[in-house]
């Protein structure tokens, strides 16, 4: 468990990431020890200084304090990121499957030992409570744990005289050079769900950690190296459209895995698929929950709290809209107790429910949708958009709402009334139509 003392302030420097938590993947001025943490790509087995001056900040989202600064990857270092996962392919591949299984058994050792340091890492950079960051890490470990039995996952068939003198069999093969673009939502879960499973199967990857928090990413490669991962086989890339966009075209990348937005994803999927490539593309959903006039009142309501406030709402099976099914006042006074019990704070502090959203920008674009739910006429049952915590700037966005945010629309119908559509728009915190 992840202990941490903190004074009360407005800067919480005693939290704040060192260079400890990134190690060879930072470039860090020891005579200016304050200066923002600018990290590196990793290339070949080696944490390389981008050329580019273009730089990112990656911010706190409960302080809005600078954390550390991604570079915008160069086209000719991008290339180069790809052409060491072309080379290490062919050695990789041919490594007997035990030897890679190793590595993921090396790895899942590792992770266990610096889960503490992830989890920090996810909540200074993401905003999750302690719980919230553990758990990140503990699902993504979990698929870590299932690649490390891929010697019985990727056994091939074989079906004797299927006609005369014929039989046949399927191998399968690692595809070569395959690539992951990673959201926010999930900072180490994401990558464990990509390039273990990847690697594993004898392929080697280019990975780009979202730009809003890659911190866990550049942890996670140096323990991937540190279990014995060959140089080349991961390689790490930072930027934004330019590089996924490179990703998407790159002759040499075979696969794609993403998770994130709808719109990102159908680009994705389309530009890549269209050169060629196998897409695996993660998006958005539009969560329900229909709640019957038998169903158990507590275990409802405790349930729909924690699906539609747990992670600050921003994960893609959040519940954004409950309908229920009768008279929906009950269960709505009920939700207001609940929400108006959670403590929003900074997910450093002790019993935090939720933190802060990623961004300022986010909470800006949560406020405006609850804006238009009340002017298309929804009613606002408890309003969220001005929670201020004391200990902090009230400027700092602290607890907003929306599909990927802390926020629930509430619905009505009656049985009769079953196939009657409605307008679902997202609502801060409690809101409902009839």
């Amino acid at each position: 468990m992840l202990h941490l003392s903190l004074r009360r302030g407005r800067s919480f420097n005693a939290w704040k990431l060192t260079t400890s938590h990134f190690s060879t993947a930072t470039n860090v001025s020891p005579t200016s020890p304050t200066s923002p943490v600018r990290l590196r790509n990793l290339i070949g087995g080696e944490f390389v200084e981008s050329e580019s001056k273009e730089t990112i900040d990656v911010l706190n989202p409960a302080t809005q304090e600078v954390v550390s600064q991604i570079p915008l990857t160069t086209t000719e270092e991008f290339k180069s990121a790809v052409s060491s996962a072309k080379h290490a392919f062919p050695s990789w591949r041919n490594t007997p499957i035990t030897t890679r299984q190793r590595v993921m058994f090396k790895l899942q050792e590792l992770i266990r030992r610096d889960i503490d340091k992830l989890a920090l890492n996810i909540i200074t950079e993401q905003g999750k409570t302690l719980k919230d960051a553990h758990g990140d890490v503990f699902r993504g470990l979990e698929v870590v744990e299932h690649a490390c039995g891929m010697g019985t996952l990727q056994m091939g068939e074989f079906v004797s005289n299927v006609s005369h003198g014929i039989d046949t069999y399927s191998l399968r093969e690692p595809l070569g050079v395959c690539a992951g673009i990673c959201p926010f939502n999930f900072p180490a879960m994401m990558p464990l769900w990509m390039f273990p499973i990847a690697v594993t199967c004898g392929n080697t990857f280019v990975l780009k950690p979202s730009e809003k928090d890659p911190g866990a990413s550049m942890i996670l490669a140096e323990l991937a190296m540190e279990a014995g991962l060959p140089n080349g086989v991961l390689n790490i890339v930072h930027g934004i459209n330019e590089i996924v966009n490179n990703i998407c075209d790159d002759k040499d990348i075979r696969a794609i895995s993403f998770v994130g937005s709808n719109t990102a994803g159908m680009h994705i999927y389309s530009r890549a698929a269209a050169k060629g490539k196998r897409v695996q593309a993660n998006m958005g959903a539009k969560n329900h929950a229909i709640i019957v006039p038998d169903a158990n009142i507590d275990a409802t309501l405790n349930a729909l709290v924690a699906a539609g406030f747990g992670a600050a709402g921003q994960r893609c099976m959040a519940l954004s809209t409950a309908v229920f099914v009768g008279d929906s006042k009950p269960w709505v006074d009920g939700l207001i107790e609940h929400a108006k019990a959670l403590k929003v704070n900074a997910g450093c502090e002790p019993g935090a429910d939720l933190g802060p959203v990623i961004s300022k920008q986010a909470k800006d674009r949560i406020c405006r949708l609850v804006q238009s739910g009340i002017e298309s006429g929804a009613s606002l049952d408890l309003d969220g958009r001005n929670i201020v915590v004391l200990i902090y700037p009230s400027d700092i966005p602290l607890s907003m709402c929306r599909h990927h945010a802390p926020a629930s629309e509430k619905a009505q119908i009656w049985a009769d009334q079953k196939e009657k559509t409605f307008a679902a728009n997202n609502l801060l915190a409690l809101g409902k139509h009839n």
